[in-house]
């Protein structure tokens, strides 16, 4: 059985999610309630923070998408940081490198989404 934790923390931008350990076909409709729980307001930034990540398949990524249709929604801003290797390859690959907002670490995507950033 595969393994997902996600925590939900609050940034002053909006919520952070982190995202800890398969993000697969068994886990990937986790993900999808975890957003679709939350209560996005228009003008936050939803952060999904892949720092713990370790394998995502083609459900994960539809699970990523899922979640940025979402925030788009809502008109909340969504932003991925520190996107494992292995994942940042595929999302070169498939052009969603250029759909998702890439940030080096959840710091880095608050601080730039801050009034001050």
């Amino acid at each position: 059985m595969s393994s997902l934790t996600i925590t939900i923390t609050d940034a002053a931008t909006g919520p952070v999610l982190g995202i800890t350990g398969d993000l697969d076909y068994e886990t990937a409709p986790r993900l999808r309630q975890a957003v679709a729980d939350i209560a996005l307001t228009g003008g936050q930034l939803l952060v999904l923070d892949l720092a713990g990540l370790k394998f995502c398949d083609s459900s994960g990524i539809t699970a990523l998408l899922a979640a940025r249709n979402l925030a788009t929604e809502k008109e909340v801003a969504i932003a991925i940081a520190a996107v494992p290797d292995n994942t940042l390859r595929i999302l070169r690959i498939v052009g969603l490198d250029r759909v998702f907002t890439l940030h080096p670490d959840a710091a880095t995507a608050i601080a730039s989404s801050s009034p001050a950033g």
